[in-house]
């Protein structure tokens, strides 16, 4: 098996490079080695080693766990405390950068200099659900530019209106046709739709204002929410081109499965393993609940039925917001013992006869009761219940 190039060699930087000189490589290489630009044979492989290793070294954690073990995810692999969002659903520096590059000087800029809002899905556990926690998550973006502060200009250079739609971002185009004049709009093909130009635009960003970074943030995800939930995180969106208003990170929760709950609302439901000897007599099961400190005492009750449910009021879900506690529903599942002693199984046998001696008595009382009421019935018939007696 062919081993990878070291990360550091892709980049040409030294092991001991700060994030703004890893980060300048990384934007230098990317961009003439992009496929847009770059039509060599390998360009497209070289470019996405090149992301690889912006990816890993760009991330502090990997980095750490790079230098260490040689490996991005450490000999164990991260904390449950952290996720990296491009690992989980397939993103990663390409799609960012492909963003970035077409956004740039070279390329048709969009109309739209606000920053975009992003979407990501964060899984969590049931349990997580129910507590509420506290998830480090790690993501890609196009954020401020640190070498421009954001504005897109260099040192010494201006911005200005743009002459030739006079800060509008449009231009009105006349058209003569056999129906008359037609007017219509485009973008400006200056400015790019901006309204703005820079006259020594920032080498890093290009005069975007903005570049492609990893960054984690903590995401702080209420108890008792529900899977499809979002949650909206102000600012840590796609930043704004050269200082425009950033957009909105939103996380949309989904709640996986749960080995022992299933949850219906705000109710969880559990099955619950009894005895048969103990559904008979009836028993108290103790078991975990969803909560650590929860304590669970499930109280079946004699001659408890397979199916049978149990309710536990204020021990299911938390609901979001903090209003109380779901019910929590033990389903009964009664089971069978097998290992009996011949003592106990001649006991039972002896229980189950007189129980079969008490059943057919039973039957012939109930046969004779029903026999007897026939008999009367019929005599009644005879006489005739309304009619009169002969003096």
């Amino acid at each position: 098996m062919e081993s990878k190039r070291d990360y550091y060699e892709i980049l040409g930087v030294d092991r001991d490079s700060d994030q703004r000189t890893i980060k300048r490589a990384f934007l230098k290489l990317a961009r003439t080695l992009h496929p847009d630009v770059n039509k060599e044979p390998d360009a497209e492989e070289r470019f996405k080693e090149v992301n690889e290793a912006y990816s890993v070294l760009s991330d502090e954690r990997k980095r750490a766990n790079y230098d260490q073990f040689g490996n991005p995810d450490g000999p164990g692999g991260f904390g449950s405390e952290y996720v990296d969002m491009s690992d989980i659903f397939g993103g990663g520096f390409g799609d960012i950068f492909d963003s970035f590059f077409g956004g740039g000087s070279q390329g048709a800029r969009q109309a739209r200099t606000r920053g975009r809002d992003m979407g990501i899905n964060l899984r969590i556990s049931l349990s997580e659900a129910a507590r509420g926690c506290t998830k480090t998550v790690a993501y890609d973006r196009l954020s401020p530019c640190d070498d421009c502060g954001g504005t897109g200009v260099a040192e010494g250079g201006h911005e200005t209106i743009c002459e030739h739609c006079h800060g509008t971002g449009r231009v009105v185009e006349v058209q003569r046709t056999i129906f008359g004049q037609m007017q219509s709009q485009t973008t400006c093909p200056v400015c790019h739709g901006s309204g703005r130009m820079v006259d020594n635009p920032c080498e890093t960003c290009q005069g975007e204002g903005r570049t492609p970074a990893h960054e984690t943030v903590k995401v702080e995800i209420p108890a008792g929410i529900h899977s499809g939930q979002a949650i909206r995180i102000e600012g840590r969106g796609e930043a704004g081109v050269r200082g425009d208003s950033t957009g909105d990170l939103v996380v949309t929760i989904q709640v996986l499965e749960d080995e022992r709950f299933e949850r219906r609302g705000d109710d969880l439901y559990v099955m619950v393993q009894v005895d048969a000897l103990d559904a008979m007599l009836g028993t108290v099961v103790p078991m975990p609940g969803i909560l650590e400190d929860d304590e669970v005492n499930v109280e079946v009750p004699r001659g408890c039925q397979y199916g049978e449910r149990v309710q536990l009021n204020g021990l299911g879900m938390p609901r979001l917001g903090g209003t109380g506690r779901g019910s929590l529903i033990a389903v009964v599942q009664v089971t069978i013992p097998n290992d009996l002693t011949k003592a106990q199984v001649d006991t039972l046998q002896t229980i189950r006869d007189e129980r079969a001696q008490k059943h057919d008595a039973q039957e012939r009382s109930d046969a004779n009761k029903a026999s007897s009421g026939r008999r009367e019935t019929k005599a009644r018939k005879r006489r005739g219940p309304f009619r009169s007696k002969r003096r």
